[in-house]
């Protein structure tokens, strides 16, 4: 898939700077796995989140085209819908960086949720320093701020947000198995 978004991108530069985050996360989860092994739930969680990230690498975060998408697949446009005046789907990529990093992660809710907060600053901080080093007069577009100076506290938001649906999602998991475990200890079927 990340192959496909390399087919004639409407700005390369900036797509290989977003991109190379990728490259640095893949690098480090094969290493982390021959190092150590990693479930196939890992993988599976990295390669959703690195393959909303690619997506979004392609058109700069803030060009993402998922108007025309939903306008050619469903007839309505989702800014339309919910009456949004800019391009959200930077929002979704970091509800997604925090939903599945916890999900990779399985720790105690609170350390997952303190994880995904200091990554997200520390993200911040570097898309920050990024732009201010590379190309100062671009660091709106590069950022994908979009006119909102609270683009980093709300993305790092989003974030907590996708982390604290993980941890109720990995919490009512425990739940139910720790249910079907002490039914099946008693005898009893969990189906009635």
């Amino acid at each position: 898939m990340a192959a496909l978004t390399w087919w004639d991108p409407p700005w390369p530069v900036e797509q290989a700077l977003h991109s190379s985050l990728t490259v640095v996360a893949l690098v480090a989860l094969g290493w982390v796995h021959r190092r150590y092994g990693l479930p196939l739930r890992v993988w599976v969680w990295a390669l959703v989140f690195l393959g909303v990230h690619t997506i979004a690498a392609r058109w700069m975060y803030s060009y993402v085209p998922y108007d025309e998408w939903t306008q050619a697949l469903f007839g309505f446009r989702l800014s339309d819908v919910f009456g949004w005046h800019r391009n959200h789907f930077d929002r979704l990529v970091h509800f997604t960086y925090g939903l599945c990093l916890t999900m990779m992660l399985r720790w105690k809710p609170l350390r997952s949720l303190e994880v995904v907060l200091a990554t997200s600053a520390a993200y911040e901080l570097l898309e920050w320093g990024v732009a201010m080093t590379l190309a100062p007069d671009m660091v709106e577009a590069y950022n994908g701020q979009q006119g909102d100076v609270w683009d980093a506290q709300k993305d790092m938001t989003l974030a907590l947000v996708g982390a604290v649906v993980a941890v109720v999602v990995q919490a009512i998991g425990r739940r139910r198995r720790a249910s079907v475990v002490s039914l099946s200890e008693s005898g009893r079927s969990p189906w009635g």
